[in-house]
């Protein structure tokens, strides 16, 4: 018999982070390798805090809900005190979307930037809140 990790996606997200962390202080120009590791960086820390908060939220009883898009999750985890801003979120969805669907150099230096800036401490406040409040 095994123990089920009840915070296994919380576990992920704070690893992601914790690699996504790496980019800070980096400046360009990068080459095309380091480039693409640091926007993949951002892609599955990404990834991985939108699934880590659905788990949380379930776990906190809002499951009843229909919860599966992380852009349902991102309006949710608002609503629920997780997260406290949803149009930063929101952006950040945008980027890893922009990944997904239209990769480009401009859209990956904005991203690496982006990161560094604005979407780390807001995967930061979002590790602290789950750490004090939801697990």
């Amino acid at each position: 018999m095994y123990e089920v990790d009840i915070h296994k996606k919380v576990n992920n997200f704070f690893r992601a982070l914790k690699n996504l962390k790496e980019i800070e202080g980096k400046e360009p120009p990068f080459d095309p390798i380091t480039e693409a590791g640091m926007v993949s960086l951002f892609e599955i820390c990404f990834e991985q805090s939108w699934k880590a908060m659905k788990e949380r939220l379930e776990y906190h009883g809002y499951g009843e809900r229909k919860l599966g898009s992380p852009n349902a999750i991102i309006k949710l985890a608002y609503q629920a005190g997780m997260i406290d801003d949803e149009v930063l979120w929101s952006e950040a969805l945008r980027a890893r979307n922009d990944v997904v669907y239209s990769y480009s150099d401009e859209i990956a230096l904005r991203i690496i930037k982006d990161s560094q800036e604005k979407f780390l401490p807001m995967f930061e406040a979002l590790r602290k809140n789950m750490e004090t409040n939801w697990l």
